[in-house]
């Protein structure tokens, strides 16, 4: 047997060497707003521009892309270890609205609740979404391949979650190891690039959490399409805000859940 970090064994009856496929990269990430820490969470460290807006996007700390004056991204050591600091300045007048909405968290895989200290901040007020945008049935499968084909980090280690915006004709895809974090990433590449949300569809390599369906509901997306399974939460919190929730979204077949005038099917 080895000690350390320097490869794997596996185990069939006898140990081998086990070819594995990269890991992906993992690293403290501080969104760091006017010089005050809102959050530190484990991300991957690409993107950092996209990940600092669209996480103050999706946590109600801005209101749009105008409130940011200035990013600057900073590589720092954490006890040897790399680490990353993100780093937006606001226009004046805002400062003061952060220092009471800041929270410091270190989320595991950027866990979207993590830190949060009551119920009320775990289940802020519903934001409604409100855009008619529609797709049909077939879109739901592109909207997959689109995601997969977006995943340039997962073809190197599958250890990676994915989050695209699909509008029937064109993909825009961001990842990280934590899918809340992909969705910010994605949320911010939105932002910066001046492309609606509303006008198509979230897609998620993962399970639809409630956290996901309000990341969503703030930036005007109507529609949250998943690979995996919703939680109950999630549903209800989508039902009142307005979302078509699709989930189990494999190959042709999928499930629909919420708001099902979204999806055109035939005359």
């Amino acid at each position: 047997m080895r000690d350390g970090h320097d490869g794997a064994l596996r185990w069939d009856g006898a140990w081998h060497d086990a070819a594995l496929p990269p890991e992906p990269e993992e690293c403290p990430v501080a969104i760091v707003i006017d010089g005050m820490s809102q959050a530190v969470l484990m991300a991957t460290p690409h993107d950092l521009r996209d990940f600092a807006l669209g996480f103050a996007l999706t946590e109600g700390l801005i209101a749009n892309p105008a409130d940011v004056l200035e990013f600057e991204q900073a590589e720092v050591a954490a006890d040897g270890f790399p680490a990353h600091e993100a780093r937006l300045w606001l226009r004046p007048g805002l400062a003061a609205g952060l220092a009471e909405r800041r929270r410091s968290m270190v989320g595991p895989v950027g866990c979207g609740l993590c830190g949060v200290d009551s119920i009320a901040q775990a289940l802020p007020a519903i934001v409604p979404v409100t855009s008619d945008w529609a797709m049909p049935p077939e879109d739901v499968s592109r909207a997959m391949q689109a995601l997969a084909a977006g995943q340039v980090l997962r073809r190197d280690t599958p250890a990676i979650h994915g989050a695209a915006f699909w509008n029937g004709h064109t993909a825009v895809v961001r990842e990280d190891v934590g899918r809340h974090n992909a969705l910010d990433k994605l949320a911010g590449a939105l932002a910066d690039r001046g492309i609606d949300a509303g006008q198509g569809a979230i897609v998620m390599s993962s399970r639809l959490s409630v956290d996901l369906v309000q990341k969503a509901a703030r930036i005007g997306a109507p529609v949250l399409i998943g690979a995996s399974a919703p939680t109950g939460l999630a549903l209800d919190w989508a039902a009142r805000a307005g979302i078509t929730v699709i989930a189990r979204a494999r190959g042709d077949r999928f499930d629909l859940h919420t708001h099902p005038r979204r999806i055109r099917t035939p005359e």
